[in-house]
């Protein structure tokens, strides 16, 4: 069963393109493992995805439903429309034409501060890895799949109070440090069933 999911999660088209991007840049990583520098570059695009993880997800994708159509169909495709069918799975994932322009401009920043194409390659594959974390972290919260540790199956259960209890709360897939550090993290007994978790479009109207 467990092989069935992975084989669906790694086929997907979106994925699989991420996946080969990232083994193309792991590749050129491998050979300047040997110093620090590439390792800590790497460190820091996995803590760089973390954080936009949940700063995207808590600031853009749950941004006030906007008044302009092109930006309205955007944040449905993006966010919203995964909210009112949380298990299409071609809702599911981050498209590939909203991840790798934001991936490039990261690149470019990286390219600006350290003037390094290798340094700039650790810090992209290590965007790139955790990114790829969150999505399967993600697909596995909305597949009847149990995670195998109690964590995975603690933040799992955490994720659905988010589409199921509250949209305001628990805007984290990976991990809930920045629900915690930020006060969107609340025991799930004492916050309010939403009317509009399912439905992000319907906020304030």
């Amino acid at each position: 069963m467990k092989a069935k999911y992975a084989k669906e999660f790694f086929c997907f088209p979106d994925i699989c393109i991420m996946c080969v991007l990232f083994l193309i840049s792991f590749g050129f990583l491998i050979p300047n493992l040997t110093s620090i520098g590439p390792w800590i570059a790497f460190a820091f695009g996995m803590a760089a995805y973390s954080a936009a993880e949940y700063f995207t997800h808590r600031f853009l994708f749950h941004i006030k439903t906007p008044k302009n159509p092109f930006f309205l169909k955007l944040i449905k495709r993006l966010h919203y429309d995964h909210h009112v069918n949380p298990n299409n799975l071609h809702l599911l994932f981050l498209p590939v034409w909203y991840t790798l322009p934001n991936m490039a401009i990261a690149g470019a920043i990286a390219y600006f501060l350290t003037s390094s194409l290798v340094i700039t390659n650790a810090f992209i594959a290590g965007v790139m890895i955790f990114l790829l974390f969150y999505e399967w972290k993600h697909y596995i919260a909305h597949r009847p799949v149990q995670p195998v540790s109690p964590w995975g199956r603690w933040m799992k259960k955490v994720h659905l109070w988010h589409h199921f209890k509250n949209e305001n709360y628990w805007y984290g897939v990976t991990n809930p440090l920045y629900d915690w550090a930020l006060g969107t993290f609340e025991d799930h007994k004492n916050v309010e069933l939403s009317q509009t978790a399912r439905n992000l479009e319907k906020r304030g109207k």
